[in-house]
């Protein structure tokens, strides 16, 4: 044989390799996936298709190897997988593939620093394994972030224009709650056609939750052109738009929310945010309902009864906000002043409404008691502060509402006094309060038969403020009025 022919028959050969190579690895790869339904249907069968497909030449056919130890993973056949991981780590020592095999077989053991072990080993193989990264980032997420979002971002300094990276990098910064990094991640490929509706979902979240709720609502739009019926783009449209009050297209995307959304998996926080939208329309019947149904979901939400007893109190149904403000009031640990005080002025709008078919005479008296008791008890722990002895005046004159008793002038006493003494112009109509009920008081008792001793003085106490006033307001028509009718 001439060496010419010699060369013609090798270059034959090696053409022919090739070509057999690339059927049988095109074979191997359709005889795996067939593997994969076999292992679960039939694991004896499967054991030994799997040993026919490695003989010969392809037991060191790395890629197969790790191919069938995959299949035996997804299987949760993790002995198996294992088996197949070893063998092809006996082929290549330093495959960042086998690696990563050898990692996902460990996190399905539960064996997260084994994985984040054998993922860096992975990345020393191949420092663009880029599957490793996010895996790894994947074990650190929650445990801790900085080292998963260290690692993505040395994957960022090889591949900047990743997508995957930037996306798990939003995820983490969401889950962590550093909505301002989240939204800087989503926002380098929101706008491509690799943002899915998840991404854009808690894209717009994020800007939600930094209260950029003009910027949310332009992605939740874009998310509603993809898909009109999604409930999470419906959802954060009634979210923004009501924060943003615009309540009639609030009212529009909780109607769509609540009727027409797909697979709408309903939150506390979904009938809390529709409970003050209704409230802001003045539907106050209907927010409470809303309110009672987040209480319901989340037994913790225990501020929400607040939120009932505003709603009343706007519906001037005091007898139910006062009730539904002292479930608020008892599960709150500390109760401060400003919460007392709020309590004090239910039940003084309760004695004081104006709807006597709501509430009979004694339970007015009775509101009317408990509002005194409380804002005793604000006087007594804040004695430099005149709210709590202005407001028992009040409720003292509201107890008396002809001034026959007085009930009320030592109160609207004290806190004149005490405001005289600060002289400040921000309690000029807290004064002027003060001295029209002591005006009146002793205008009242120049008429009094049982006083009529005193009457000059009572006159000259009764000018005397309304004089005040007039110092404080000389355009003050009742002060005019009865000094007019007292000189």
């Amino acid at each position: 044989m001439t060496k010419r022919i010699q060369v013609f028959l090798a270059g034959a050969f090696i053409a022919v390799g090739s070509l057999c190579a690339q059927s049988s690895d095109t074979d191997w790869k359709s005889q795996v996936a067939k593997l994969k339904e076999t292992i679960q249907s039939n694991p004896e069968q499967a054991e030994e298709e799997a040993k026919e497909l490695i003989k010969g030449k392809n037991k060191k056919n790395i890629d197969l190897l790790i191919a069938i130890g995959r299949a035996y993973l997804d299987a949760d056949n993790l002995s198996e997988a294992k088996d197949y991981a070893s063998r092809a780590r006996k082929v290549d020592g330093k495959s960042a593939a086998a690696s990563l095999l050898e990692g996902d077989i460990a996190i399905k053991e539960q064996d997260a620093g084994k994985a984040s072990q054998k993922y860096e080993e992975a990345i020393y193989f191949d420092p663009h394994c880029t599957e490793a990264y996010l895996k790894y980032a994947d074990i650190y997420k929650a445990s801790n972030s900085d080292l998963a979002i260290q690692k993505l971002q040395e994957l960022k300094a090889l591949e900047p224009d990743n997508v995957e990276v930037e996306r798990k990098l939003a995820e983490i910064y969401y889950y962590k709650n550093d909505f301002k990094n989240a939204i800087g991640a989503y926002a380098t490929f929101a706008a491509g056609a690799e943002a899915t509706e998840e991404d854009l979902s808690k894209y717009a979240f994020a800007l939600f939750l930094n209260h950029e709720f003009d910027k949310s609502l332009e992605i939740v739009n874009k998310g509603l052109q993809k898909n009109a019926n999604n409930a999470a783009f419906n959802r954060l449209a009634m979210y923004n738009y009501t924060d943003l009050k615009q309540f009639d297209l609030a009212l529009q995307a909780a109607d769509k929310f609540f009727k027409e959304c797909n697979k709408a998996d309903y939150s506390y926080l979904d009938y809390k945010y529709y409970g003050f939208l209704l409230s802001a329309l003045k539907q106050y019947d209907d927010a409470v309902k809303q309110f009672e149904k987040a209480i319901e979901m989340d037994s913790t939400q225990t501020d929400l009864y607040k939120e009932i007893s505003s709603a009343y109190e706007d519906k001037e149904d005091y007898k139910k906000a006062v009730a539904a403000y002292k479930k608020y009031f008892d599960t709150v640990e500390t109760q401060g002043l400003d919460l007392q005080f709020q309590l004090g002025k239910l039940y003084y709008g309760a004695g004081t409404q104006k709807d006597s078919l709501t509430i009979t005479p004694e339970e007015r008296k009775g509101a009317l008691m408990a509002a005194d008791s409380v804002f005793t008890t604000i006087a007594e722990l804040a004695p430099d502060n005149h709210l709590g002895n202005f407001w028992r005046a009040r409720t003292n004159a509201a107890l008396d509402p002809e001034t026959t008793q007085g009930l009320a002038k030592p109160f609207y006493e004290e806190v004149a006094k005490l405001l005289e003494s600060k002289n400040e112009a921000r309690y000029k109509s807290a004064l002027i309060e003060c001295y029209k009920y002591l005006g009146y008081y002793y205008l009242l008792a120049i008429e009094n038969p049982a006083l009529q001793a005193e009457a000059q003085a009572n006159k000259d106490k009764s000018i005397e403020y309304w004089e005040k006033i007039l110092a404080i307001d000389p355009t003050d028509a009742i002060a005019k009025q009865a000094l007019g009718g007292l000189k």
